[in-house]
């Protein structure tokens, strides 16, 4: 695999705090297959729309895929998982365990054929593919790390909101001990690159 092997989908974007910022999820082309970060939303909900004023194409997420990883159960990362009954979706069990409502919306974790596969702790998913927890920003949040012939990749998901969010975490820090080539964050529309 290569670093181009690792891309960013923008699908759409969510109002915050009055700024418009990017929703991204991400493909791992594998030799394998294809694997997808997160799944993005395929739909929306009165609630999200008054709160985040959310904006998608859910004609942007692919649905040829070897498998799906889920940085996490928040609902623009997961409300696209019922496209893929029957797919193994990776997930920490802690994550798995904390969807429950208020802030989760259970119905788009827990649908017919949900196909999960929950991990304590660091796995490898795929040849160069692992995840590897990076709490905080919810109890189970994950991380992909992703071996290239170009160096490491890391799609952190939402470690930080922004790179300065990033940069003072706890899990940012440790993602930038492992000396990878490029991150990706799912509201940051760029990866940042690393010498």
């Amino acid at each position: 695999m290569h670093l181009d092997d690792v891309r960013a989908i923008r699908y759409g974007d969510v109002l915050f705090e009055g700024e418009r910022w990017p929703n991204c999820i991400h493909v791992i082309e594998h030799p394998e297959g294809r694997v997808l970060v997160d799944t993005g939303m395929i739909d929306s909900t009165p609630e999200l729309d008054d709160e985040w004023s959310v904006r998608f194409d859910a004609d942007l997420i692919p649905r040829d895929v070897l498998c799906v990883i889920n940085t996490h159960l928040h609902f623009d990362h997961c409300g696209g998982n019922r496209l893929f009954p029957g797919v193994p979706i990776h997930v920490q069990r802690a994550e798995r365990a904390a969807a429950q409502a208020p802030d989760y919306l259970e119905e788009w974790v827990e649908f017919t054929g949900a196909t999960y596969v929950e991990h304590d702790g660091e796995a490898e998913i795929l040849p160069g593919v692992r995840v590897l927890p990076t709490p905080g920003h919810s109890p189970g949040h994950q991380s992909v790390l992703v071996d290239t012939d170009d160096g490491l990749v890391v799609v952190a998901g939402d470690v930080g909101y922004t790179w300065g969010q990033f940069d003072r975490s706890p899990s940012g820090q440790a993602l930038t001990a492992l000396r990878p080539c490029r991150i990706w964050l799912a509201h940051q529309a760029e990866p940042r690159d690393l010498p």
